[in-house]
């Protein structure tokens, strides 16, 4: 069993830290000379090593090179070409463990998304130096042999939330995340605080082999409305809850018996786009999201809700009864 010990500032701890991750070497891709000086200065000043950085046309290039364990895209409008060229980049990561920042527009989502499957890779929107920062922090933790233990799925979740917190608080404060405590700032009820269960007809009915039914498209439309509506007298970030959205967004969809785009789906989240895409990751690995090739486009991706999702979702809404479900 280990102890974690407290952190002490030494400078002998310094030094190691700082070789520690001099040893990390790092690749930075953008056509853009003023992201890419900004990534070497942000990649230097943090004691990372530069393995290269070099614009976008290195990637179509037939001479091999190597790549950093970390490799930091500025892609903002792909083409074919290099949808084609971060596909086989994703598989090469995907083999050797490399870990990937790509970022892009919000136009590009749904190509950017949908060439890359295989290797776990942080999808950026637009990004901001904070955000660069965070995700470069990312994904030192990781690479092979640097994480402590292996995070269980509550952890991450929980790794998730923490991390949009900073991202919220960097974008109220011009990019710079800082500890700010609120005593007094208001939080939401806890799982202690339980009402009632109401006790009404299902409104999930059961089919004649047992299973329950997903609501009514209309209705599920309708509690999106509502949802979307407090937007207009609040601030949107007070509600922000973009796991359930999705998930009642993918609902939706379901039993409207329509495909949905990683970038409508990233817009029913109602939080930026790169928040988005990390939520769409982290429940796809906990097996709520399905991503699955578009059948109208194959360059694209579609994601639902896993069979385990639909019949959760089916029995919530069978729980929660008629009286409360459109609110």
């Amino acid at each position: 069993m280990q102890i974690a010990q407290p952190f002490v500032f030494e400078d002998a701890d310094e030094t190691a830290g700082t070789a520690e991750l001099a040893s990390v070497p790092v690749s930075v891709l953008s056509d853009r000379p003023r992201i890419r000086s900004e990534l070497v200065d942000q990649l230097l000043e943090a004691g990372l090593l530069l393995r290269q950085a070099d614009p976008l046309d290195r990637l179509l290039s037939d001479e091999a090179f190597v790549l950093g364990d970390i490799v930091v895209i500025d892609i903002p409008a792909p083409g074919a070409e290099f949808l084609a060229a971060l596909a086989r980049l994703d598989a090469r990561a995907a083999q050797s463990g490399t870990q990937l920042v790509v970022s892009t527009r919000v136009e590009a989502i749904d190509a950017v998304f949908g060439a890359m499957d295989c290797a776990d890779v942080q999808f950026l929107i637009d990004p901001s130096s904070a955000e660069y920062a965070l995700a470069i922090g990312a994904a030192l933790a990781r690479l092979p042999g640097r994480s402590v233990h292996e995070l269980a799925r509550e952890d991450q979740l929980a790794l998730v939330r923490l991390t949009e917190q900073v991202h919220s608080l960097a974008r109220k404060l011009g990019g710079v995340p800082t500890e700010v405590e609120v005593p007094d700032q208001l939080r939401s009820p806890s799982f202690g605080y339980m009402a009632r269960p109401v006790i009404d007809k299902p409104i999930a009915a059961e089919d004649t082999s047992g299973k329950c039914k997903l609501p009514s498209a209309s209705l599920l439309r309708e509690m999106i409305r509502q949802r979307q509506l407090r937007a207009s007298f609040f601030e949107g970030e007070l509600f922000a809850d973009p796991a359930w959205d999705m998930l009642l967004d993918l609902t939706a969809a379901r039993a409207e018996g329509t495909e949905v785009c990683v970038s409508s789906l990233c817009i029913a989240s109602g939080v930026p786009a790169t928040t988005a895409l990390r939520w769409i990751g982290q429940m796809t690995e906990a097996g709520l999201f399905e991503r699955l090739p578009d059948p109208a486009d194959r360059r694209r991706a579609i994601i639902r809700l896993s069979e385990s999702a639909q019949e959760a979702m089916c029995a919530y809404f069978a729980r929660v009864g008629s009286n409360v479900a459109a609110i």
